[in-house]
């Protein structure tokens, strides 16, 4: 499997990074871990056809993290000229976000006719659920809103069983000590990462905090653009 950074920012656009968008390249078909609002800028930055995915996973439903799937959508339909389905991914709520999304950035596109069909799946917590070329695991953290990817989160101790054993672990490190509501600090995650037991920590959605702190850190980190392999 190859996993490809295609935006590895915070909401806020810290250090010019794209919002989350992460593509795993499986010998079954791309799956794509969150759809940032930038990313299908991301896709034709590092030339990723977007019809070569066929599912989308969301950890929640923070624009940052989903707001390109509107966009994902109209592109499939006026661009890209998509006909192969499509499977999107993500915690209860899923589809009526995403057809209020439609509505609200481009009114009548949610019910427009497509040459594809869009199948939206809801997971359910710790039941392991066969989403296009590969299973997944849904696990409840502490983020308001709402894959081993953490999503974002403060520490929560259901981030064990999801990372334990895991080739490679993708974890949130939005600041280096502080420690704030729903997400996690680097301080922190390395503190649990004997429990954790992951062979290989990348950690990613960093804030201007940490990005001042890159060359000093003790782990991997993502960039916009970063290919990794397993």
């Amino acid at each position: 499997m190859r996993i490809r950074f295609l935006g590895s920012g915070d909401a806020f656009g810290s250090g010019g990074r794209l919002q989350t968008c992460i593509l795993l390249e499986t010998p079954a078909g791309g799956v794509l871990v969150d759809c940032g609002a930038s990313a299908l800028i991301a896709m034709r930055r590092f030339a990723v056809d977007p019809n070569s995915i066929d599912t989308i996973l969301l950890s929640h439903l923070h624009g940052d993290h989903f707001g390109g799937i509107p966009f994902f959508i109209l592109d499939a339909q006026l661009v890209s000229k998509r006909v192969r389905p499509l499977v999107i991914a993500g915690p209860a709520g899923t589809k009526e976000r995403i057809h209020r999304a439609m509505e609200v950035l481009f009114p009548g596109s949610s019910t427009a006719p497509r040459a594809f069909k869009v199948e939206i799946v809801e997971l359910e917590p710790e039941q392991p659920q066969a989403v296009g070329p590969i299973t997944v695991t849904a696990y409840l953290v502490e983020h308001a809103s709402g894959v081993t990817y953490t999503g974002d989160t403060s520490w929560t101790d259901a981030l064990i069983p999801a990372a334990r054993g895991s080739d490679l672990l993708i974890a949130e490190a939005y600041f280096y000590d502080k420690r704030v509501s729903f997400h996690l600090d680097l301080q922190t995650l390395l503190s649990h990462l004997p429990e954790l037991r992951t062979e290989r920590l990348v950690i990613t959605h960093m804030s201007a905090d940490m990005l001042r702190r890159l060359d000093a850190l003790p782990c991997e980190w993502a960039e916009d653009g970063k290919l990794t392999e397993l």
